[in-house]
């Protein structure tokens, strides 16, 4: 049978999804053992994991067969897989990445209204660590205090991390909600804020209040869409530092593969792992950023310890 025209337009990729970069350069940073990509998506197939009908945007497809290619690739060996709002709470996608990723990846889920406390505790012993408030227009309305106190009740005794995804002067807008918000807050992407409203702009200086508190991490990932200069987003990276440099025990960073609701063409994903060389400068901030605080915030198990050394002939 025929599709539907209309089924057709719907399966097409929006626009502001692009493709992955085709051929991501091999990074020159060599990356510590154990260092996790703490922000990406796993995006079909559609033909086995059928996009939300309700969904904002199509995106292309990034299964998790490509990911863990692309991670290889990178240099990354663990993961946190955020379920995409395309999905919404059907999370037989994210499942089945966790599944095949027998402890190398963690989730965060996104918890609606209809999900139960027993499919809370299956997604908790699948690997899920977080679920994720969304309060871009893009892609829903912002929730009411109502939803997330659902929510948090839902989830309670777990551990779980709540993540975070703002916009513009949203950090802002929303910092006495964040500051009552109990456990461990991360904001995603730098908080995307604005950077033509320079540094003591309300949401920077929100931003690295909530830091501050010790309770607030970040997310210093998504240069590129913070940036205002393009690759290699000289702006964004410096500003990205500074927040390594503020709170290096509370910063945590993410491909944001494959880079879904962007303007123009998806970034080289190693130029992405080079620009860390300048954003957690040196061994230490880049194995706290990459390996000590994903771990701790994400639940990994312990790294197998290093085996002796075999002694050359």
């Amino acid at each position: 049978m025929t599709e539907p025209v209309l089924d057709q337009a719907r399966s097409a990729p929006s626009p502001g999804c692009p493709p992955p970069h085709p051929a991501p350069r091999s990074p020159a940073l060599v990356l510590p053992p154990g260092a996790c990509d703490a922000h990406c998506h796993i995006l079909g197939p559609a033909a086995v994991f059928p996009y939300a009908p309700e969904r904002t945007f199509t995106p292309h497809d990034a299964p998790k067969e490509q990911v863990a290619a692309l991670h290889a690739h990178l240099g990354l060996s663990r993961a946190v897989v955020v379920q995409s709002s395309c999905n919404g709470s059907d999370h037989r996608v994210l499942l089945d990445a966790l599944a095949a990723g027998a402890g190398r990846l963690r989730g965060v889920a996104l918890i609606g209204e209809r999900t139960t406390r027993e499919e809370i505790e299956e997604l908790h012993r699948a690997g899920v660590r977080g679920f994720r408030l969304n309060f871009l227009p893009h892609l829903r309305t912002a929730p009411t205090r109502a939803e997330i106190d659902s929510v948090l009740e839902r989830v309670d005794g777990l551990d779980w991390v709540t993540e975070l995804h703002v916009t513009g002067t949203e950090v802002a807008d929303h910092e006495a909600l964040i500051r009552s918000l109990p456990g461990r807050v991360v904001i995603d992407h730098l908080a995307r804020v604005n950077l033509a409203d320079g540094p003591r702009g309300p949401a920077l200086r929100s931003l690295r209040a909530l830091l501050d508190t010790g309770d607030v991490w970040l997310k210093v990932s998504g240069v590129d869409r913070v940036s205002r200069q393009g690759p290699p987003y000289p702006d964004a990276v410096a500003l990205a530092a500074s927040f390594v440099a503020q709170a290096p025990e509370r910063v945590v960073w993410g491909t944001d593969y494959p880079h879904v609701n962007i303007e123009g063409a998806a970034p080289d994903d190693g130029l992405l792992v080079d620009l860390l060389a300048d954003i957690a400068p040196g061994p230490d901030l880049l194995r706290r950023l990459l390996v000590d605080n994903p771990a701790h915030l994400f639940d990994f198990p312990p790294l197998p310890a290093a085996g002796p050394a075999t002694e050359q002939p």
